[in-house]
């Protein structure tokens, strides 16, 4: 009899046991889960933040033309520092720049425009431009989510326009792009002004 109670007591002992191992653990991956998430929403934050204090913040710029269509340009502003363009810093003659810094420089239309007559459809793209003597190319690339040109390809071009440069009224230290509402785009960056028109 003392040996059944002894197995009785002993059994329940360990049932007791298992129930609070279980609960426990339950408790101990909770919080942990709870910490690994945590940590994940603060890391997040942490980079979003990050990206305001780069050399070259992020900048967007957004305006709805005539023709109904909100264009949207989301970019990061490089600043000359005293550099010049085409020597220490982008762009270079012939090759293809991210027009901006860090992250592909993002042209969005709402609805399907002409870009200096051309068509383009609604839709995000990575926004290009190769610099040449006289004219420059502007590229609309699908491949939107990128960083810089690295991984540019043209096959996937959606639109190549040709523009020819001016000169700006005034000079900009930091790249920067105005949209007018009659559609007139313009890259503005030391005295550069490279404008096109989306209708």
């Amino acid at each position: 009899m003392i040996f059944s109670n002894t197995y009785l007591t002993l059994n329940h002992f360990i049932k007791f046991s298992v129930t609070i191992k279980n609960t426990l653990m339950k408790k101990l991956l909770t919080i942990l889960s709870l910490s690994a998430l945590s940590f994940l929403a603060v890391q997040s934050k942490a980079q979003d933040e990050d990206k305001s204090k780069r050399p070259s913040p992020p900048a967007k710029v957004s305006e709805t033309i005539k023709s109904g269509a909100t264009i949207t340009i989301d970019y990061s502003q490089p600043a000359l520092k005293g550099r010049t363009m085409g020597k220490d810093v982008e762009p270079m003659t012939g090759k293809v720049w991210r027009a901006g810094a860090n992250e592909a420089t993002i042209f969005e239309v709402t609805k399907p425009v002409t870009v200096e007559g051309k068509s383009l459809p609604a839709g995000k793209y990575a926004f290009f431009t190769i610099a040449n003597d006289g004219e420059w190319t502007i590229i609309f690339n699908k491949t939107w989510d990128q960083m810089g040109a690295f991984d540019y390809k043209q096959a996937d071009d959606a639109l190549r326009v040709t523009v020819k440069p001016g000169k700006s009224g005034k000079f900009y230290e930091r790249l920067t792009y105005t949209i007018s509402k009659t559609g007139k785009v313009s890259l503005l960056w030391g005295n550069l002004d490279l404008s096109f028109m989306v209708k």
